[in-house]
């Protein structure tokens, strides 16, 4: 489990991307092959003998983290991966973190895109992460050439959500990251990923993640302030 006290972390795993901004956390399965990228972050990360925690989805969630499980995580730091031997104390310590991840997995969050081994709507996916300050459907049809009735049948079939979906989800998630910079302005960024208007883009940020982008942007952990 991997907790960002700032900044936003970038998860990669054959099946989606993730974005974890701060004061969330990621779980990531034992044995899932994953690539992580790091944006401005501070993070913690405890790991978990696998029969601890209860989970068969086998796939990497975001999560949200209460202050309770935030704590808890920080003092978990005073036992090194590296240990040669455990303590009855380290053994209750961790079971108890482990009931409490294992009920945050009920609380996923939607912050990822997925990824689709169909070339065609893997093609779209890059067109339009590429483009997110001016993409439209048509001009992701040009791009790849292909109709948009193929492209919406083939998008769907592969995602289970339409490109108009993805194409917002992607937006907000990479709003998440360019709000990581403190001298980007919220007009700048809702301009940068697609938005007319700073009123729109908050709109549709804040339905999404349950934050204004303000509020997420000084959204600093306790932990790390000064």
């Amino acid at each position: 489990m991997e907790y960002a006290f700032e900044g936003v972390v970038l998860l990669e795993t054959a099946v989606a991307r993730y974005r974890l901004p701060p004061r969330q956390a990621v779980w990531i399965p034992a044995g899932l092959a994953h690539k992580s990228t790091f944006a401005a972050a501070k993070t913690v990360s405890v790991f978990f003998e696998p029969s601890l925690v209860h989970d068969r989805a086998g796939r990497a969630r975001v999560l949200p983290v209460e202050p309770v499980l935030r704590e808890m995580m920080i003092y978990a730091l005073r036992w090194r991966i590296d240990r040669t031997s455990s303590d009855p104390v380290a053994d209750s310590y961790f079971e108890t973190l482990a009931h409490l991840v294992s009920d945050g997995l009920r609380y996923e969050l939607p912050f990822y895109l997925p990824t689709s081994t169909d070339p065609l709507v893997a093609a779209v996916m890059r067109h339009t992460d590429d483009h997110l300050d001016t993409v439209d459907l048509r001009q992701v049809c040009e791009a790849v050439r292909v109709s948009e009735r193929t492209l919406r049948r083939r998008f769907h079939a592969s995602t289970g959500m339409t490109w108009r979906q993805y194409a917002l989800h992607s937006r907000i998630l990479h709003a998440m990251t360019l709000l990581v910079d403190q001298e980007a302005t919220i007009t700048s960024v809702a301009t940068a990923v697609g938005f007319d208007s700073a009123s729109a883009f908050s709109r549709a940020f804040q339905s999404y993640t349950g934050r204004t982008p303000t509020a997420f942007r000084q959204n600093r952990d306790p932990a790390t302030s000064t």
